[in-house]
């Protein structure tokens, strides 16, 4: 072998490594979503779930893609674990000292666990007795926000989103629809009294 393909075989080699990485760490990705989706079919897990799994497996999987990536660039494990210890003892700081988002992550779990809603459920938050608040489709449901796809009467979403604190569903009353055609018919019993009264 001529001495320059030598000088080229050192970098072509972790390249390659690099690139087989990242396709190995896409067909894991795809593989763990095509049986992630039979299982949880099979069992009819509820949305939030199968939303929530498919983001830890990703990042389980992109994490250490990372890792091995970095790994054959030459930079060594122990200093990848001391970086990550030390991240992780100054994000563990940061997380005490922020309770409001320790509040939406604990509230996230309550959520979850006893289900006052689902994805794509109307809620609505209500601010004191009957009077209405704020409302929308359920689009999302993270660590911090829930969002709401904002709709009007005719049940029609609007261009706007809702992006609501967790904790904010453990203060205030919550009205629920399973469906838009459960929020009209809603609607219409909460004006009719109102329309009679004004002839």
């Amino acid at each position: 072998m001529p001495v320059w393909a030598q000088e080229w075989l050192g970098v072509i080699v972790p390249l390659g490594q690099v690139a087989l990485i990242i396709v190995a760490a896409l067909l894991l990705r795809l593989l763990a979503r095509r049986v992630g989706d039979r299982i949880w079919k099979r069992y009819d897990a509820p949305a939030e779930l199968v939303v929530g799994s498919r983001r830890v497996v990703t990042f389980l999987i992109s994490a250490s893609a990372s890792l091995l990536v970095l790994q054959r660039l030459g930079v060594s494990g122990t200093v990848l674990w001391t970086a990550f210890t030390g991240f992780a003892a100054v994000a563990a700081i940061a997380f005490f000292a922020a309770w409001s988002v320790l509040s939406n992550i604990f509230c996230t779990m309550l959520i979850l666990a006893t289900r006052p809603f689902r994805l794509y459920d109307h809620v609505e938050l209500l601010e004191g007795g009957d009077k209405p608040g704020l409302g929308g489709r359920v689009t999302d449901i993270n660590l911090v926000y829930t969002t709401l796809q904002e709709i009007d009467d005719a049940g029609d979403p609007r261009g706007s989103v809702l992006r609501v604190p967790n904790s904010l569903f453990f203060q205030r009353s919550v009205r629920r629809w399973r469906s838009d055609e459960d929020r009209r018919r809603a609607l219409a019993a909460r004006d009719r009294p109102a329309r009679n009264l004004d002839v």
